[in-house]
């Protein structure tokens, strides 16, 4: 029964007309070998991670801001904390209450 059941959509399929992937991607694998082997491709310089290290942060405020500032609350709850568990130690040790 046709009446009770979904279709599917039908799925995208993105055709390019004017670029030949199978020249691309034998492009591609060319630069990867001469990558390996230690030659550059013409005129390009040969991929540096190093070179992007470090520079999202400088685009992003938010990531600044907690790169420079951290947790303010941090070493003011930690002492307060450790008073407390010396605090309980005592009153544990001694048998006051």
């Amino acid at each position: 029964m046709k009446l009770f059941s979904t279709r599917k959509p039908r799925s995208f399929r993105r055709v390019s007309i004017y670029t030949d992937e199978s020249r691309d991607r034998l492009q591609k694998l060319v630069d990867d070998v001469k990558r390996e082997q230690g030659e550059t491709p013409a005129g390009e310089a040969p991929y540096d991670p190093d070179k992007f290290r470090g520079k999202f942060i400088n685009y992003t405020p938010r990531a600044q801001k907690h790169k420079e500032g951290g947790s303010k609350l941090g070493w003011p709850l930690i002492i307060a904390l450790i008073f407390a568990l010396l605090v309980l130690w005592r009153f544990l040790l001694t048998g006051v209450r």
